[in-house]
């Protein structure tokens, strides 16, 4: 038996893989990349994997020091690392993701199309990767992402894989278990509560932030209104700007239990539905979620009531929800009580690096 220059007997390499010696290679396929190093000169790759070895590339192999070589011979039933990359990849994709080039060593990049919200099928995924010999990796879900945006990766682990267990795979995410969500661009209606901003005693730090947050998002705010801490002009400062075009209200302050906040005893006279108030993240617990009719009804605006804590942190609940709202997702009950697991910002002030921190993942 021959051996190749790990040691290896001719048939006892692992899946799909024979040693031949390289005298008998000619007209073979090379299973493998062969590196070339030059001192002080040169390090990279002298024949790429799938190279089909002619009789004139014999003596640059030996002198690459080759006396055996990995030559790839597929059963019927196995892939290659690379086709199976390609049909992982084309059944984990899903709208708005694409792959960034052909496979190289069985792995594909998938970036993102186009702007928007990332969302990752988390249970699919798991089950695709819960089969070992396929993985798959992803940017956390409900990451905003600009097109061109690396957003995951995936590949066959060995170089030959079985049809069966890649047809497996496929069947676990098909349709797409990655994509890429439009985030529409809001035109923003904000009411300011607070006795002591509409007398003029204090003044607002509100509406810069919220303005700052919704034109990072592609947005526009068409109108800020500011109220007292009235139900009945807050509520007519909310018609006012939905009569002005506006497609997202937001509220700030008024949100706590004390009697004079009664920001939510507004939003609930305009008759909104699926109201939530209270969320499992800090800072951000006293945050509400409302949806309201149009007078005409042929469309539903949410509504984001953000509490006080906006002002004073830089990264709030109102900066997890934000997206998910242009992106269309109606939020409920469970998944602001799911967003406690990660939903603890740890205040890092200045050196806030959001969203590059594990807040809100």
């Amino acid at each position: 038996m021959c051996r190749s220059h790990c040691g290896q007997e001719q048939g006892d390499v692992p899946g799909g893989l024979v040693t031949v010696p390289l005298h008998e290679a000619v007209g073979m396929v090379l299973a493998h990349d062969v590196t070339e190093i030059r001192a002080g000169e040169f390090k990279g790759r002298a024949f790429k994997k799938g190279h089909v070895v002619r009789r004139e590339d014999i003596a640059r192999l030996q002198r690459l020091g080759k006396e055996h070589l990995y030559i790839l011979n597929l059963a019927e039933d196995e892939m290659h690392e690379n086709e199976a990359a390609e049909a992982l990849a084309g059944a984990l994709m899903g709208p708005g993701v694409e792959a960034a080039g052909e496979p190289k060593e069985g792995k594909i990049t998938l970036v993102a199309a186009r702007d928007g919200l990332l969302k990752v099928d988390v249970e699919r995924l798991f089950a695709f990767n819960m089969l070992g010999q396929v993985m798959c990796a992803t940017l956390h879900n409900n990451t905003v992402v600009r097109k061109g945006c690396v957003v995951a990766g995936t590949r066959a682990i060995p170089l030959v894989v079985k049809r069966s267990l890649v047809a497996d795979a496929v069947s676990r995410v098909r349709g797409g278990a990655i994509e890429v969500k439009v985030m529409r661009r809001p035109k923003a209606g904000v009411v300011i509560t607070g006795n002591e901003v509409y007398s003029g005693l204090v003044r607002d730090s509100f509406a810069p932030v919220i303005r700052r947050k919704i034109e990072e998002l592609g947005g526009s705010v068409i109108g800020v209104r500011y109220a007292p801490d009235e139900a009945d002009h807050i509520a007519r400062n909310l018609s006012e700007l939905l009569a002005a075009g506006a497609d997202l209200l937001i509220t700030t302050g008024g949100m706590s239990v004390d009697p004079d906040d009664v920001t939510r005893f507004a939003v609930r006279s305009l008759g909104a539905a699926d109201i939530v108030y209270g969320s499992a993240v800090l800072p951000g617990a006293m945050f509400l979620v409302a949806y309201i009719d149009r007078p005409n009804g042929d469309s539903r605006v949410p509504l984001l009531g953000v509490p006080a804590c906006g002002i004073y942190h830089r990264t709030t609940v109102f900066d997890l929800i934000l997206p998910r709202v242009l992106a269309g997702e109606t939020i409920t009950r469970a998944d602001l009580a799911r967003m406690g697991h990660g939903g603890l910002c740890l205040g890092c002030g200045d050196e806030c690096r959001y969203p590059v921190c594990p807040f809100g993942k």
